[in-house]
């Protein structure tokens, strides 16, 4: 499994949720759905990316590049990520950089993932 792609992938489902979900459908609490704000929702979708995010990046490292600037990357970007729920009057700002910094530490990590010895043709797993 591409775990760098489902980190990206829920990177993406996260800014989406933030960002277009409250523009696009301001009607889901008179239907009663409130995901909007709803902060246990929040909190499992940060730990989703975290627990996601740790796994690839972890693997990552250990299993082909160490290299351990993309785990920096994404630290800082979850640390944006967890400020935004602290910090409303910054939220968009705050998930804008959560959110290019966690996509920019998978897609560095599976970039050297992909050019390390133990993908190479000639290498026995």
């Amino acid at each position: 499994m591409n775990w760098d792609g489902v980190g990206i992938a829920t990177s993406i489902a996260c800014a989406i949720h933030c960002a277009v979900l409250p523009i696009i459908i301001p009607s889901l609490p008179l239907l009663g759905v409130n995901l909007i704000h709803n902060q246990l929702f929040e909190w499992l979708m940060i730990m989703l990316a975290f627990v996601v995010g740790s796994f690839a990046l972890i693997h990552g490292y250990f299993k082909h590049h160490q290299c351990f600037y993309p785990v920096l990357v994404f630290l800082l970007g979850f640390s944006f990520l967890v400020a935004k729920q602290f910090v409303p009057r910054s939220e968009y700002l705050l998930l804008g950089m959560a959110v290019s910094l966690i996509i920019s530490a998978h897609y560095w990590n599976y970039k050297l993932c992909h050019r390390s010895k133990c993908n190479s043709p000639h290498h026995k797993h």
